[in-house]
C-alpha cells in the first residue's frame, strides 16, 4: 500500500515538482552510498527503496511526458 500511495502523490504532481524530488533523491542515494562506503550507514535497504523510488519518478516524468 505504501508504494501504492507514493505512486499516487507522484501523479498529483507536475512535473517542474518531479524533476525537483528527482534531484532530492539522487542526492539522498548519493549520501546513503557514500555513509555506506565509510561504514556509517546503519539501514542499508534504504538504499534499495532510495533507488526504486528514482525509478518511480521517473516513470511517472517519462508518462507525463508522452
Amino acid at each position: 500500500m505504501k508504494n501504492k500511495n507514493f505512486v499516487d502523490e507522484l501523479n498529483n504532481k507536475s512535473v517542474d515538482e518531479l524533476n525537483a524530488q528527482l534531484v532530492e533523491a539522487k542526492k539522498e542515494l548519493f549520501n546513503l552510498r557514500f555513509q555506506n562506503a565509510t561504514n556509517q550507514l546503519e539501514n542499508t535497504a534504504r538504499i534499495r527503496e532510495v533507488r526504486k523510488n528514482i525509478a518511480r519518478i521517473q516513470t511517472v516524468i517519462t508518462v507525463k511526458n508522452a
